[in-house]
């Protein structure tokens, strides 16, 4: 009976306006809130009301957050690829892609591969030549 379901819209315009409270509209693309761990809530196209009471701003989001990690949180996994990555090395850091490269150019072995780019510090233009 005293809810404002069944109010008319402007009629509960006029009270809020009465009461002091302003309440408009705002056209946002995006809006993005930085959460104190890093990551960030992220509300494509939503819908955002700004209330002001006596002074008092408040916003109002509506809409599906998308959650993006932290930087931090990205560039650990960025290391932890790094990590598996250097793992596929030997122990004289060639990396297996490296090698394979080499082959696919030369047509040489795996072994004569490797010998090649680690007699040439690595360098994959040397080995070719080497190889060829």
């Amino acid at each position: 009976m005293f809810g404002g379901g069944g109010m008319n819209p402007q009629k509960m315009q006029q009270m809020m306006k009465q009461m002091g409270i302003d309440v408009d509209e705002i056209d946002a693309t995006e809006v993005v809130i930085k959460q104190a761990d890093g990551d960030q809530l992220v509300f494509d196209d939503p819908d955002v009301t700004k209330m002001d009471a006596r002074g008092q701003e408040t916003y109002q989001i509506i809409g599906e957050p998308e959650t993006v990690e932290s930087a931090g949180e990205i560039e650990a996994e960025a290391e932890s690829a790094e990590s598996a990555e250097s793992a596929e090395s030997d122990e004289a850091g060639i990396p297996q892609d490296d090698v394979e490269l080499v082959v696919q150019r030369t047509g040489a072995t795996e072994a004569d591969a490797r010998a090649a780019l680690e007699a040439t510090d690595g360098d994959l233009a040397a080995a070719i030549s080497r190889l060829e």
